[in-house]
């Protein structure tokens, strides 16, 4: 049975602040999967919209994916990213401003390789998502 959108609008802000709150002790993944959270601006309304995921480092670079859990639809966050890549992220108790940007050729090829070992079920996510699942890579803002 599927969750109201009410509902889960209630628990995702419950996780933010508890994230927030704790500096991602609660929330913050384990050393294998950690989870962030990307702070994006609304393309329509010009908001904050905070979204939790997983990450893996790149040197000083953050990698997520625009998984969308498999569906056929890129998820929302990447759409704001479009429109304007500045972003921020809090991993754990750093907060930082970073730009994003997709990753493409040899790039893309070797990032999806340590996404996909962090998480293997990306590689089931690129199946049925009928669409390039975008890597995104998060370049910290000077």
């Amino acid at each position: 049975m599927p969750v109201p959108p009410s509902l889960r609008k209630v628990a995702l802000a419950m996780y933010r602040l508890c994230y927030r709150l704790t500096g991602g002790a609660i929330g913050g993944g384990s050393a294998r999967m950690p989870i962030l959270l990307l702070t994006t601006t609304g393309r329509k309304t010009g908001r904050p919209r905070t979204t939790p995921l997983l990450y893996v480092t790149d040197g000083e670079n953050i990698v997520v994916v625009a998984s969308n859990a498999g569906r056929p639809r890129h998820p929302l966050w990447w759409l704001n990213l479009e429109k304007n890549p500045e972003a921020e992220v809090q991993a754990r108790n750093e907060k930082r401003r970073v730009k994003a940007e997709e990753a493409s050729g040899e790039e893309r090829k070797r990032l999806w390789r340590l996404l996909v070992e962090m998480y293997p079920e990306y590689e089931e996510f690129q199946k049925t998502a009928n669409r390039e699942i975008p890597v995104v890579v998060l370049r910290p803002r000077k």
